[in-house]
């Protein structure tokens, strides 16, 4: 490092100098999603749209320029530009190599992260890219000798500075105005991938909300009732959670590869067109046990609020969950919670994550005994990425050649999407084999629910993994899969037309928030927060809720 400093010794700038190949810095080379953004979209069309399309760089760098100019203080400048360079580096890589938004959802994702997902997307490429873009230069601005005028003709230049930018944004708006109109009206998310700009908003935005909410705890409805049908059989109920599932390489629904060899011969509802409330685990897991819907959801609000566990749990059922993902995100707080990792079974655990069989171990023993209406939820790994080769046993590695690695945008399409496959290929195990537990009581009036919280990219579009905005998202991250199992004793005694449920999910539209009301339903829960409309077995039961 003395080599570096020795060279850096003799670097010495002029405050206004310094300030100005910072802010170039950050705008064009910390910025490489952004500009391809820019490449992409805008065509040129007409001489308007050339000076438009001219006038881009210089309208970006302005208000960046006058950042710095405010930032860069003696003492203090240097520390926070660091700071900035180091974040901006990392945020440019994975914007740039994945495609992703930052938005105030994904710095949710990013502060309820745990360690496991973060040195999963921490690989050799992404830290020589943050070495060579971000410590790099972070190095050169701390040894470089930055001179400062006076206080007072330091202000006076850090004032013309800001007024000049502000001058060539007018100009540049005045110039071009429809075009920056056209341009702000049809690409409002572009926001999300300008560097520094995306993350530092957000995080203020994040924040503002967490400060906002209303941390008085709500109860959903304290005179909720169980009002079963009669009949002398205790209730059992299975729900797995997929997670990163996406609808299109199920072959329950037409993907061209046998991804659901067991499944298909199961007695099953497939719902066709199901839609998730958002794209990552920390908005849709808890959506998915809100009575709110997603129109109205808000995760931070949500952690104050009772869910669909709670309200069960209030009238009677024994409520048990399973967790091998990343936690529940509060949905689980008030019951009963078991996690994989902690159990850590040799037999399916290595490090910092099991496989997902790990959740039906002992599962057998826990249906033996159970002696009340009960609630099970089994919170799988399932397509968790970008390490999908981790996601099962080498026995489920059918479709090769594989991509063995978490750099996934340098593996060929056909070897993501061949590991992506051998995850569902898990799966339908791992649904399978529980339907075939439940299957061992047949004196239990038994179901199983399972529908994955968002679905995944694998590079449709340069795109990959999950959490864009939801407005952005392709099809590929929203349309989930979701199938439902029920034994003969639970579609006598919930007075069920299974026939006709399975013509219902091949020609109706589904979402997440149908969940909360159809289990609520199934259930047989008596409740004000209840809306039938929302449950999907309204059609389809031949005698009504609560008739007695």
């Amino acid at each position: 490092m003395n080599w570096f400093r020795k060279i850096c010794s003799n670097l010495t700038l002029k405050s206004h100098w310094f300030i100005l190949l910072v802010s170039i810095y950050f705008t064009f080379a910390l910025n490489c999603a952004f500009w391809r953004f820019i490449f992409d979209t805008v065509e040129i069309t007409n001489f308007s749209v050339f000076i438009f399309a001219l006038s881009l760089p210089f309208f970006t760098l302005a208000p960046v320029y006058a950042f710095c100019n405010l930032l860069t203080v003696p003492y203090m400048g240097k520390p926070l530009l660091i700071f900035f360079l180091i974040i901006s580096s990392a945020a440019n890589y994975f914007m740039y190599k994945l495609g992703i938004y930052i938005d105030a959802d994904m710095v949710r994702n990013t502060f309820e992260t745990n360690a496991r997902e973060a040195f999963d997307l921490i690989t050799f490429n992404s830290i020589l890219w943050v070495f060579i873009t971000g410590v790099i230069p972070a190095a050169l601005v701390a040894f470089t000798k930055v001179q400062y005028s006076t206080w007072g003709k330091e202000i006076i230049k850090r004032l013309l500075c800001i007024l000049l930018t502000i001058f060539i944004i007018t100009g540049f708006a005045a110039a071009s105005y429809k075009e920056y109109v056209s341009f702000g009206r049809n690409n409002r998310d572009a926001r999300k991938i300008l560097n520094t700009v995306n993350y530092t908003y957000s995080t203020f935005r994040y924040v503002q909300k967490q400060l906002a909410a209303d941390k008085q705890f709500k109860k959903l409805d304290e005179n909720a009732l169980l009002v079963p049908f009669a009949d002398p059989h205790p209730t059992v109920l299975i729900l797995i959670l997929g997670e990163t599932a996406r609808a299109k390489n199920f072959s329950l629904y037409g993907y061209e590869k046998e991804t659901n060899p067991l499944l298909k011969k199961q007695d099953i509802v497939v719902f066709d067109e199901v839609i998730s409330c958002g794209t990552s685990t920390a908005v849709s897991v808890p959506c998915m046990f809100s009575n709110m819907g997603r129109s109205y959801f808000d995760a931070t609000n949500a952690k104050y609020t009772e869910n669909l566990l709670d309200l069960l749990q209030n009238v009677g059922y024994k409520i048990l969950w399973l967790d091998n993902d990343d936690g529940c995100k509060g949905v689980c707080d008030r019951v009963e919670t078991r996690k994989m990792v902690k159990i850590n079974n040799p037999k399916y655990c290595k490090k910092d994550y099991c496989y997902d069989e790990a959740l039906l171990d002992g599962l057998p023993e826990i249906l033996a005994n159970i002696k009340e209406d009960t609630v099970i939820i089994l919170h799988t790994m399932g397509s968790h990425g970008p390490t999908y080769y981790n996601r099962y046993p080498d026995e489920f590695k059918k479709f090769t050649p594989t991509c063995d690695t978490a750099d996934i945008q340098n593996c060929t399409r056909e070897q993501i999407i061949n590991t992506y496959d051998n995850t569902i290929l898990y799966t339908d195990y791992i649904v399978s084999s529980a339907i075939d537990m439940l299957k061992a009581h047949p004196g239990y009036e038994a179901g199983l629910i399972y529908v994955s919280d968002h679905g995944e990219s694998l590079g449709e579009g340069g795109v990959y993994l999950h959490g864009l905005p939801y407005k952005l998202a392709p099809r590929e991250q929203i349309h989930v899969p979701m199938i439902l199992w029920m034994s003969d004793t639970m579609k006598r005694w919930d007075y069920v037309d299974y026939d006709c449920l399975k013509k219902e999910a091949k020609t109706n539209i589904y979402t997440h928030d149908n969940l909360f009301h159809s289990i609520v339903g199934l259930l047989e829960v008596k409740t004000a927060v209840y809306k039938k409309d929302y449950d999907l077995f309204k059609n389809c039961r031949t005698k009504e809720l609560f008739s007695e």
